[in-house]
């Protein structure tokens, strides 16, 4: 260790009484984190690139400092989705230190990791008040059983008005208008469901046809418009 000479010149003063850290909330316990390994938790966290042409929404359950679930979700970009494939690979088993300064890729990715890890040090977890934390597979719970991504996709104008495109049930496949050409519902299929039953035998056309709902008035409807196409 290298002192000042000013340093040097000093006389020593006590520093008297030393509480440590303030303890943070962790999985239904109170926890002076001194080391890496204190750390635990599930969390969420969001992320942006420079450009904020995307963004990734990062789901981390951390045991002991590591990293041992990662769901990494991304929407905007086409490369981000490279990225996440990459970022799935390299998150579990690091440290939550490590993961702050690995580069995973894409930048909305790693603003989503110092988010979360601003979160976890702090205490801010979603598990914080959960006794023994959440289990290693709890980041699936947020994609439903077709495990797919919340995604809803809307566009309008002011020309033409509102088209949705995608809701957290599935692909909208019509918009329901009543006499005022007001949306009063939708249909949709669930992309997720007619794989799966494709998957099990069925033709595309079948698995179309079961995979269908809708939401709404729609049986009241005027007209159905194609979002796509009018």
């Amino acid at each position: 260790m290298i002192y000042s000479h000013e340093v040097e010149k000093m006389c020593t003063v006590a520093q008297g009484v030393a509480h440590g850290a303030a303890p943070i909330p962790e999985e239904a316990k109170w926890v002076q984190a001194k080391e890496v390994s204190d750390i635990s938790g599930l969390t969420h966290g969001i992320g942006w690139c420079a450009p904020q042409q995307g963004a990734c929404k990062l789901t981390l359950n951390v045991k002991e400092g590591i990293i041992q679930e990662a769901l990494v979700e991304t929407i905007g970009c086409s490369g981000m989705t490279h990225s996440a494939a990459m970022a799935s690979e390299i998150l579990p088993g690091r440290t939550v230190l490590e993961a702050l300064n690995t580069d995973l890729v894409c930048d909305a990715i790693n603003t989503a990791m110092r988010e979360l890890f601003l979160q976890i040090v702090y205490g801010r977890s979603q598990s914080a008040f959960s006794e023994d934390g959440l289990p290693i597979g709890a980041g699936l719970e947020d994609l439903g059983k077709g495990l797919r991504s919340q995604v809803g996709t809307m566009y309008g104008t002011l020309k033409k008005g509102p088209r949705y495109l995608e809701m957290a049930e599935g692909y909208v496949t019509g918009i329901a208008l009543d006499a005022d050409d007001q949306i009063i519902g939708y249909q949709f299929v669930s992309l997720g469901k007619m794989t799966d039953f494709i998957k099990k035998g069925d033709d595309p056309n079948t698995a179309w046809e079961k995979a269908k709902g809708q939401y709404g008035r729609v049986d009241d409807a005027v007209k159905i418009i194609d979002p796509r196409q009018e």
